[in-house]
């Protein structure tokens, strides 16, 4: 059992609770999860069987998702979660403001994480340094944000939008919602979080914990080939004797190797088979394979 699953997850589970349910419905040991979801969020969780969990490190670091944001209320979490530390309503405030208000969000931008979080600050995580009351000063970090799209617009003392927005690794939709809120003076917090892609995995391919069972019950799960999941990276072929040496732990000089120094790639035969992960290093003589990983080794 090796290779992927597109898992959907549900609220209130951790991506630990998924992983080990997950263990626990295959009976594998080897399971690992591509990118934190929080309990309250839904939706895509890539779910690495077996020894693909090596190659999680390798996986795309693109996300997106539907969220919905309330303004004029303001939470110790950034989301539903926390205590309020503040609501104030806002009827009068427009759609027309905030579509305004949120240009500032896409691109590269200054973030800082929300003081719950599993980000670590000397090896302890946020959110253990914040329920123990002790405030820290997390630093901002920069995360880019590619599009954010405004589904709907719902009016009220507490009004609502619905965004889509689609951004790279480390960026916290939480954070985006708070900082809204901030921008506009009125306050703003997460109230839902569906995560639609993630590394190359979408929402409308994905198994719920009750499709999985059921497949499985009748025999019908099968994991999404590891490969499958590293589209994204550059292909290199090997000839028979170069792929046997390669998998030995030999130096190769592949010919005609792409440019490309140090960028991962997709190590395969001349059948096709996928072998690895390995990056080329110029030297003197030529374009050495260093392998990072050997997935299926040749004897």
């Amino acid at each position: 059992m090796q290779g992927f699953l597109n898992l959907n997850k549900p609220t209130e589970f951790t991506s630990h609770d998924c992983v080990a349910k997950v263990r626990k419905l295959l009976r594998l040991k080897r399971v690992g999860h591509g990118g934190t979801l929080d309990p309250a969020a839904t939706g895509v969780l890539p779910i690495a069987l077996g020894k693909a969990t090596r190659l999680l490190q390798y996986l795309r670091t693109d996300k997106a998702y539907w969220g919905t944001i309330r303004l004029g209320v303001r939470t110790t979490t950034d989301d539903l979660e926390g205590e309020i530390i503040s609501a104030e309503p806002v009827q009068e405030l427009t759609v027309e403001q905030v579509k305004a208000a949120l240009g500032q969000f896409v691109g590269k931008i200054q973030q800082i994480p929300p003081s719950y979080s599993a980000i670590q600050i000397d090896g302890k995580r946020l959110y253990d340094l914040a329920r123990t009351g002790e405030i820290i000063d997390v630093p901002a970090r920069q995360v880019e944000v590619y599009k954010i799209e405004i589904l709907e617009w719902r009016e009220g003392d507490f009004p609502e939008l619905d965004v889509a927005i689609a951004c790279g690794a480390g960026t916290y939709i939480r954070a985006i919602a708070r900082d809204l809120g901030t921008s506009l003076n009125i306050g703003g917090t997460l109230a839902a979080l569906t995560r639609t892609s993630s590394s190359g995995f979408n929402l409308t391919d994905s198994l719920t914990f009750e499709e999985l069972e059921a497949q499985l019950k009748l025999e019908a799960f099968n994991p999404i080939p590891a490969v499958a999941a590293l589209s994204h990276l550059s292909t290199l072929t090997l000839t028979a004797k170069d792929a046997k040496a390669w998998c030995q732990g030999q130096r190769v000089f592949p010919p005609d190797a792409p440019i490309g120094d140090g960028e991962p790639l997709r190590v395969h035969d001349e059948d096709g088979r996928f072998l690895g992960i390995g990056c080329l290093g110029a030297t003197d003589a030529g374009y050495l394979l260093v392998s990072q990983m050997v997935f299926e080794p040749i004897s």
